[in-house]
């Protein structure tokens, strides 16, 4: 039986190798997107990096036994111009004054400043997000009954 050369590893190379780079740049798509979890999936090679509270949080999911299917190129950075609305508070974003009605507004409406746009319900109280000017709706960040932070993206008006 041959001996391993000097300084070769006894490691198992069908071990999963996490590309460290790789998940920096994940890391970083979460900070500049504003999301909380992304995952990627390369054949049998899955990696997901989520963010909990304040602190980010890398993990590895192990790869599910699944068929491989043809993954679409990922879509192009879409760049939407116009001015972020922010959270004021950590709390409960709705969409719609009540649970089941027709949302406030939706992407494409024009707002006139002062309209309620959506509720941020903390402690109990539903808080009145509204416009600070008028414009149209571009973009919107959170769902319907979604947890938010403070100083968090809600939506694009431009």
């Amino acid at each position: 039986m041959a001996e391993p050369k000097k300084g070769a590893s006894l490691k198992d190379d069908s071990a999963m190798r996490v590309d460290a780079a790789l998940v920096q740049e994940l890391a970083e798509l979460l900070s500049t997107n504003a999301l909380t979890e992304i995952e990627v999936e390369d054949g049998d090679r899955r990696i997901r990096v989520a963010r909990h509270a304040a602190a980010p949080a890398f993990a590895v999911a192990p790869a599910a036994p699944a068929p491989i299917a043809a993954q679409a190129a990922a879509p192009a950075v879409e760049e939407i111009h116009g001015e972020a609305l922010k959270s004021p508070m950590v709390g409960t974003a709705f969409l719609s004054p009540e649970p089941g009605a027709k949302p406030f507004f939706e992407v494409g409406d024009a707002v006139k400043a002062g309209d309620t746009l959506l509720i941020v319900e903390a402690m109990k109280v539903m808080n009145p997000i509204t416009a600070p000017a008028g414009g149209v709706i571009k973009k919107i960040f959170v769902g319907d009954g979604q947890p938010v932070e403070f100083d968090q993206p809600l939506m694009i008006i431009g």
